[in-house]
């Protein structure tokens, strides 16, 4: 099971998100610092991706 690791800016990585899944919304985006489970589960459920597939995807983009 892969890790998230959210560093850098995290704006630019939301940008990214909303552009690639337009469904996303910013409180889907809601990005707080030990709370990367809920983040990767509202994620989850706009994409149909797995964890793991969420996971590799934000860890790619940063």
């Amino acid at each position: 099971m892969d890790k998230l690791e959210i560093k850098g800016n995290w704006n630019v990585l939301k940008g990214n998100l909303k552009q690639k899944y337009a469904d996303l919304t910013d409180d889907d985006l809601k990005y707080a610092e030990g709370k990367e489970e809920e983040l990767v589960g509202r994620i989850q459920k706009k994409t149909g991706k797995t964890r793991d597939e969420v996971v590799k995807e934000l860890n790619s983009m940063k």
